[in-house]
């Protein structure tokens, strides 16, 4: 149901700069906005993934600075969009100081605002399918390479803003799905979700829940 009273405030910069897997699971619950053609779309995150540092093999990052990443090695708090298997766009947010190359993938979101012209650019899906992976939340909120760069700390086109705190209580964790890397990046627990979230990219049995 969508609910049109939220007031969306932009996180501060200062939300970004720490520690990755901080800054990872208290993305859940906060809000990815997209103003498009005069109107807000704007979705619950409610899965997500940390990549963090150059010693991450899953990472982009790991084999050094490239054009394609390079937004990685930047300031926090801004878009890092990149394309897969040719069609398909990902939306991460950068995380942790200059320099450091850290970045949470949103891997999914709960359509709050919006969610008939999010239907209309994914097509005919259920509600829960909307958004539920990342390529299909960049087809739902129209985010492409063109946004890679974006300030989500602004009040712009695209920006992540602060929850309304009516958010389900248990987060769980897992291994990242679908990524490379030696032993330790495939073993990582470094995906964060709501564990009864309808809106997930993929369900897990018996997921471990997060100390509160």
């Amino acid at each position: 149901m969508e609910k049109s009273t939220i007031e969306f405030l932009p996180l501060p910069k200062a939300f970004f700069r720490r520690d990755t897997l901080i800054v990872a699971p208290s993305l859940l619950g906060q809000f990815l906005v997209r103003r498009l053609a005069g109107q807000i779309l704007a979705g619950r995150i409610v899965e997500v993934e940390a990549y963090v540092g150059l010693h991450d093999t899953a990472s982009h990052a790991s084999r050094g600075q490239t054009a394609r990443n390079a937004v990685m090695f930047g300031a926090p708090g801004y878009a890092y969009v990149y394309l897969i298997y040719g069609m398909y766009h990902c939306l991460n947010v950068v995380t942790e100081e200059e320099g450091y190359p850290a970045a949470i993938l949103i891997r999914a979101i709960e359509p709050v605002i919006g969610i008939e012209a999010m239907r209309n650019l994914r097509g005919s899906v259920e509600d829960h399918q909307i958004s539920n992976g990342p390529g299909k939340l960049c087809q739902a909120l129209a985010i492409d390479r063109r946004l890679n760069g974006q300030d989500l700390t602004s009040s712009g086109n695209l920006f992540i803003a602060a929850g309304d705190g009516t958010t389900p209580h248990d987060i769980c964790t897992s291994p990242r799905i679908g990524v490379r890397g030696d032993n330790k990046a495939l073993q990582a627990p470094w995906r964060f979700f709501f564990c009864d979230s309808a809106s997930l990219s993929r369900k897990n049995s018996g997921p471990r829940r997060t100390a509160d």
